[in-house]
């Protein structure tokens, strides 16, 4: 690729460049594992400036323009290429159209990624790609999770790259699961991406500009809140969210249902913290943690689920799925103590709760005059 490829010479078939890229998809020498399938990609009428070939986990996804896959991608002056763990970006850059917005979307969700990869894995891979100027090159630099970067001067032997190759493959699919788990715990698909204030999207010629600011909702005067050190309660009012050119008004019912938990739990002699644990709800501590630890050393991990239209059902599977998950990928596979685990619900949840404990999963639930739960979360303390 790097001798071949020239940014200037198109697309058409008989560009070498692009000749070898359309090959890649066919070829049966590249030692790709099982489940893995390869293309190239070098633009469409214009030569992308900085080409590149995808590697795709077919169990996962196939698709360029969005969600995760590995890429080989190449600098911008041919000189470099870098295997890195990458979130698809076309399908986001159509959604949000400023620049910086976008960019720091992709750096704010790689950086959760990277956090959920076991470090024994990822801390041969945190290198940060610059791949030149443009913007697509500064688009996939900051979509990269993890990566490692090969000089074209120096590549290695091919038994290294396919040691690196086998790596990558088992850090895409570990952060997989880790997105799976937060995409589950979103209360709603919003995208996490502020808007900038007095944004101008200007229509056709002739038309009018329109604007879009986030707007909070006329909400109640607040009540009393936990101040705890490591707690701080989100905004749980309606907001107006400006996704590709229209407006939803979207509900933080998910925050506020912690949030009054928080308030709660605080009085019990439990200390929530919600701050720097993503993409976990909330965890809990006994208040003298400091001189008087959980007895097994073992913190709660709360998830928190909004029952809609009285289906209690789908947000008990959810909570289930996400607390295994948690466990799994933020405590075990990173030798912590495993957590007590604890379902929490906006109404009671009726036949499930006793299920929940049959699981090894406590549940509490808000009622009309406070709090309400299951037995192990009564002789936790945490409901009478």
């Amino acid at each position: 690729m790097a001798d071949t490829y020239d940014q200037k010479a198109g697309t058409r078939t008989h560009v070498p460049g692009q000749q070898v890229l359309r090959d890649v998809a066919k070829r049966a020498d590249l030692g790709v594992p099982e489940g893995l399938v390869v293309a190239g990609y070098g633009g469409k009428g214009t030569a992308a400036a900085s080409p590149w070939i995808g590697v795709f986990d077919e169990a996962i996804n196939t698709n360029p323009k969005k969600d995760l896959y590995l890429a080989y991608i190449f600098s911008t002056d041919l000189t470099s290429v870098t295997l890195t763990l990458q979130q698809g970006v076309t399908e986001l850059s159509e959604k949000i159209k400023n620049k910086q917005p976008f960019l720091a979307h992709l750096r704010r969700h790689a950086a959760r990624l990277a956090a959920a990869l076991p470090k024994s894995l990822a801390k041969d891979w945190n290198h940060r790609p610059a791949l030149g100027g443009g913007d697509r090159p500064e688009a996939y630099a900051a979509a990269s999770v993890a990566a490692r970067r090969y000089e074209i001067a120096d590549m290695p032997p091919e038994e290294e790259l396919q040691r690196d190759l086998r790596a990558a493959t088992n850090l895409l699919q570990r952060a997989a699961a880790a997105e799976s788990a937060w995409r589950a715990a979103r209360d709603d698909d919003d995208l996490d991406v502020p808007v900038l204030p007095q944004q101008r999207t200007s229509g056709e010629e002739g038309g009018e500009s329109s604007e879009c600011t986030t707007m909070e909702a006329p909400s109640a005067p607040p009540a009393t809140v936990v101040r705890a050190a490591g707690f701080k309660p989100r905004n749980s009012g309606d907001y107006i969210a400006c996704i590709a050119a229209h407006q939803q008004v979207k509900s933080r019912k998910h925050e506020e249902l912690i949030k009054d938990f928080a308030t709660y739990i605080s009085k019990r002699d439990y200390t929530p913290k919600n701050q720097h644990v993503h993409p976990k709800d909330l965890t809990l501590q006994p208040s003298d943690a400091e001189h008087a630890p959980a007895p097994d050393g073992r913190e709660w991990l709360v998830e928190a689920k909004v029952v809609r239209k009285g289906r209690a059902d789908t947000a008990v599977r959810e909570a289930i799925g996400q607390l295994r998950e948690y466990s799994y990928f933020l405590y075990r596979e990173k030798q912590l103590p495993a957590p007590h685990l604890i379902a929490l619900f906006s109404e009671d949840i009726g036949v499930f709760a006793p299920y929940l404990e049959d699981q090894g999963i406590s549940a509490i639930w808000q009622t009309a005059d406070g709090w309400a739960g299951t037995s192990t979360a009564a002789a936790w303390g945490m409901v009478d």
